[in-house]
């Protein structure tokens, strides 16, 4: 990351793309925004991507945060996110309990997390499609 990122800003990589993570963030940047938290919300298929050190394909993956130097995924990017938020404090308290931790991260791991992922591969996929499509049809009026 770059000299000029705070240590004490938290940096959320997030699928704007994806319609629930759109959602779901949306919802954490407003609360930021509104509460000046020391949040940055950076889309995987911006440029912003880059600082990032991933690949779209890994990123879309799963939540990445940067928090205090460490690259957190999945319950822990999200528990960091909610440990900024005065109001979502108690859900990193009780995410963090190792009875709740365990399966929630199993969940969003092997639930969650793979199917926001192939619901993005479709949607690329047919955003694929459709260029082609279009482009094809572009040529063939062209000839």
């Amino acid at each position: 990351m770059s000299a000029s990122d705070t240590p004490s800003e938290t940096r959320v990589l997030y699928n704007a793309s994806c319609p629930v993570c759109a959602f779901e963030i949306d919802h954490y940047r407003a609360r930021a925004d509104r509460d000046a938290l020391p949040l940055r919300f950076d889309d995987l298929n911006g440029p912003e991507l880059a600082a990032w050190g991933l690949d779209a394909d890994t990123a879309a993956k799963r939540l990445h945060v940067l928090s205090n130097g460490e690259l957190l995924t999945g319950l822990n990017a999200f528990r960091a996110i909610w440990q900024q938020m005065p109001r979502m404090r108690w859900l990193a308290t009780l995410t963090g309990f190792r009875v709740v931790h365990g399966p929630l991260s199993w969940v969003y791991d092997r639930v969650g997390a793979p199917l926001l992922y192939r619901a993005h591969k479709r949607r690329m996929a047919k955003r694929r499609d459709a260029a082609c499509s279009q482009s094809n049809t572009s040529s063939t009026r062209q000839s």
